[in-house]
């Protein structure tokens, strides 16, 4: 019998390598491990009661409502929406994907997360921004372009509205205070 787990704060590879280090480490089948989920094969109650508690000693959070584990979805559908550097239309995307009006999914997620999917969706590119600048091999404009942007003033203007500080003064602080995404709310 297959199980599937929502699994709240797994949103990289890292964290898929982390889950099914904790697997494999309790000797349980499973048959994948994507973003957010693994799908588990014959697993008894005492070995999934393990398997939960070591995952939130890691940090993350096993989720049995069906609204958080709709909130997990969507901030995973958002990350890899950004990684891929698909741009397009978010609501839309996002109402095809999880088939339900945009206007419901970002009424759940405001209200779970106190913040709306389009501010969500800003707090990511800005840590995308801080990546980028870090890494030093994209100019300010060339970062604008590949998250985007209209024009790198646009950037300009929201990362100094979101951060409180110029892109240069980030750069040269070279204090790289960056949130994990599974802390980006």
């Amino acid at each position: 019998m297959k199980t599937v787990l929502f699994i709240k704060n797994m949103v990289c590879d890292r964290c898929k390598s982390a889950v099914i280090k904790e697997i494999n480490d309790l000797n349980i089948n499973f048959e994948s491990v994507e973003l957010g989920q693994a799908t588990l094969i014959d697993v008894n109650v005492d070995d999934l009661s393990k398997l939960t508690s070591s995952l939130n000693n890691l940090g993350f959070e096993v989720l049995n409502d069906e609204a958080d584990v709709l909130i997990e979805n969507l901030k995973i559908a958002i990350i890899n929406k950004i990684e891929s550097q698909d741009y397009s239309n978010l609501s839309i995307y996002l109402s095809l994907t999880f088939n339900k009006s945009y206007p419901t999914l970002s009424k759940i997620f405001s209200i779970e997360e106190g913040i709306t999917i389009e501010k969500y969706r800003i707090n990511l590119k800005m840590e995308k921004v801080k990546e980028l600048i870090q890494l030093g091999e994209l100019n300010f404009s060339e970062i604008a372009y590949q998250l985007d942007y209209t024009d790198s003033g646009h950037l300009a203007k929201q990362f100094k509205h979101e951060t409180g500080m110029s892109m240069s003064e980030f750069k040269n602080l070279q204090i790289w205070d960056r949130k994990s995404l599974d802390d980006i709310v």
